[in-house]
């Protein structure tokens, strides 16, 4: 089918995440969504046979949101990992960013899996095989140490290959109940993996937490122009969403031979990397990451990369992003790691 040259539709990026209504034919092209404050008004929604149906849909605020703002007041801080290509190691990113905020002793971190089509955070923190545990106050966090917390769907699953085939309105009733019936108790930081792009599970995060507070998101990038140019769009989401960009990670930055300790560019910056092109937004670049090989095997094993290779220029370069993100929540740089 070649593409429409109609103006696209406007998203609403504060329309009610409340359950799907139950639509009678599927949804046409330019469709504003039933759960939009423009659904069954909109120009686009003549003659369709959802029409009535999405009209007389319940709209307003969702009833669950102060449940979830009174569920996470205790929360210090909320971080989103975001990156608007995937292969860029974002996820990977998450878990090292959940395991550096805990290596301090004194911290209770969270790191929720929103991922909900591949969740990966389970394999990366060795806690795959683990289900969760329903008490009468809610879900409980699977529990990697003492103070440090996963919540992901692939708990949930039979299987760890199992796929989840489930429509928008399904996945953001999901991440609402991660939010609103998880016992994250007193934590200082909790971060929320999420999937490449700006679709489904952006705009939900984004809903359920603006009453909460977010302090804001780390964009994940690879040097080379195509990842930056959906980073590009990403930092457009943070913008129409209202979300505050800590800053930009370069990742995969060069590769350290762990022998030679020679670094090589495997994906060069041919115009001028994440660095460049915080500069030209006028964000923070939170650092460079190299690659090694090292990281992949840590995440294989499920075990914490800081903690197994210490010498590694990634490392102490993860670190001090890590300090820098800190710096961005208001915390010394003493207090991140506990020194």
């Amino acid at each position: 089918m070649a593409p429409s040259l109609e103006e696209p539709t406007q998203v609403d990026l504060d329309a009610p995440l409340k359950e799907k209504p139950s639509l009678v034919a599927p949804e046409p092209e330019h469709c504003p969504g039933p759960e939009s404050q423009q659904a069954g008004t909109a120009e686009s929604c003549t003659g369709c046979p959802n029409q009535k149906i999405c009209a007389s849909a319940p709209k307003g605020p969702d009833p669950d949101i102060p449940l979830i703002t009174s569920r996470l007041s205790s929360v210090r801080h909320k971080i989103l990992v975001l990156s608007g290509k995937g292969g860029v190691g974002k996820s990977t990113f998450s878990t090292m960013l959940a395991h550096a905020f805990s290596s301090n002793p004194s911290h209770t971190v969270g790191l929720m899996d929103t991922d909900i089509c591949g969740p990966s955070i389970p394999k990366m923190m060795g806690v795959e095989n683990e289900t969760i545990h329903v008490t009468a106050a809610g879900w409980e966090p699977v529990w990697v140490s003492d103070n440090l917390g996963v919540m992901s769907v692939q708990f949930m699953l039979p299987g760890r290959d199992d796929a989840v085939i489930w429509r928008g309105a399904k996945k953001n009733g999901l991440i609402k109940r991660f939010l609103k019936d998880v016992c994250w108790g007193e934590m200082d930081v909790l971060v929320v993996d999420t999937p490449p792009g700006t679709s489904d599970e952006h705009l939900s995060v984004n809903a359920l937490l603006k009453e909460a507070g977010v302090d804001g998101a780390v964009v994940v990038s690879t040097p080379q122009e195509v990842a930056l140019l959906d980073v590009r769009k990403e930092l457009d989401f943070c913008k129409k969403a209202g979300i505050r960009v800590l800053g930009i990670v370069e990742n995969m930055s060069g590769f350290v031979c762990p022998g030679c300790r020679h670094e090589s560019k495997i994906f060069r910056a041919s115009t001028g990397g994440a660095r460049r092109l915080a500069e030209e937004m006028g964000i923070r670049f939170l650092g460079a990451v190299p690659l090694d090989p090292r990281i992949g095997m840590a995440c294989d094993y499920g075990e914490s990369f800081l903690e197994a290779y210490p010498e590694s220029p990634a490392c102490v370069a993860i670190q001090e992003v890590v300090r820098a993100v800190g710096e961005e929540l208001g915390l010394e740089r003493g207090e991140v790691f506990g020194e």
